[in-house]
């Protein structure tokens, strides 16, 4: 069996490749992302993997469709990126939905700590030889609230590696989890009483720009705001002018609402043309991480396993836990 594997990075070759040689499944590997223009590369092939800035609408669908492609696999949680009411009848498409949740809630609290500790700027100064520590005051997290905004395996992890810390602990879901002991809140008064508000919910219509012009104004003066999850929960320029404001006090995010033509790229000698980007990287108050929470061998390791037995599923006609469905 043949799979088209487009967005491919260094590090994800070596776990496929050695599955795929174990299952007798080939990889054919590309760097370019999937999109309208590329689907030809998936001919010959019975299923295509893809990540997060792949482009899977219904001219994509379509075309693969017609080469023969019988599966589209995620290797992520996520599938924003993919119409999956389109796809219904024409491709099976599979999901990574727990590959380690530990990985990304300790990103998202590793994020927090170097921010309120000013780690990363003490970390330049004494790469310097510069050992003063004016500028460089945090604050303590215990006694400190931290929203939590959905408690998912992920969220539930960051909740108790918070609770650790000593803080207390809010949160908000559509869908609470039972017998959590969780404090549940409704969202605008996670916004008025959060110091700290995490992200760890899927994107969809209902929580696009949670984070707006609107919701800025309800925040607590100076809270910090990590995001982990998807991008376009919150909307940059309003974050940016929340920032501005002196309303927001810091911000750490691993996702960006227009990462795809940047994230897992290097443009150390170009100009980025994302002003909104540039501008937030320049804050000395926000920390960029380029979609990385992910990125531990553990995470590698299950999201190949979990991928290749999705596909081997698929194409033995079995049912497929990670199956997506609308």
């Amino acid at each position: 069996m043949k799979v088209a594997f487009f967005d491919t990075k260094s590090y994800d070759t070596p776990a496929f490749e050695k599955l795929g040689k174990e299952k007798n499944i080939t990889f054919k590997f590309y760097e370019t992302k999937l999109n309208e223009d590329t689907t030809a590369l998936a001919k010959g092939c019975e299923a295509v993997c893809v990540f997060v800035n792949d482009t899977v609408n219904a001219a994509v669908i379509d075309r693969l469709s017609a080469l023969g492609v019988k599966t589209l696999a995620l290797r992520c949680a996520g599938y924003n990126n993919v119409d999956i009411q389109y796809a219904k009848d024409k491709l099976r498409v599979v999901s990574v939905p727990a590959y380690s949740p530990y990985a990304v809630a300790e990103h998202a609290m590793a994020l927090l700590l170097t921010s309120i500790r000013r780690v990363h700027k003490a970390y330049i100064r004494t790469r310097d030889h510069n050992f003063s520590l004016n500028g460089l005051t945090g604050f303590d997290l215990h006694g400190k609230t931290v929203g939590v905004v959905g408690t998912g395996k992920i969220g539930c992890i960051f909740i108790n590696i918070c609770r650790g810390f000593g803080m207390n602990v809010i949160a908000y879901d559509k869908f609470p989890a039972k017998d959590s002991g969780i404090e549940y809140v409704e969202l605008d008064e996670l916004f008025s009483r959060s110091d700290i508000i995490s992200f760890h919910c899927p994107l969809t219509d209902e929580t696009y720009h949670m984070i707006d012009e609107n919701s800025v104004d309800k925040l607590k003066k100076g809270v910090v705001i990590i995001n982990t999850s998807r991008g376009a929960l919150i909307d940059a320029e309003a974050l940016l002018e929340g920032i501005k404001a002196r309303k927001i006090g810091a911000a750490c995010l691993d996702v960006y609402e227009e990462e795809a033509d940047v994230f897992f790229q290097d443009f150390s000698g170009h100009i980025i043309a994302d002003d909104t980007l540039a501008r937030l990287i320049s804050m000395p108050n926000v920390i960029v991480t380029s979609h990385q929470a992910f990125l531990t061998e553990e995470a590698l390791a299950n999201i190949a396993e979990t991928t290749v037995n999705n596909i081997l599923a698929c194409h033995n006609g079995e049912d497929c836990p990670n199956e997506l469905h609308i």
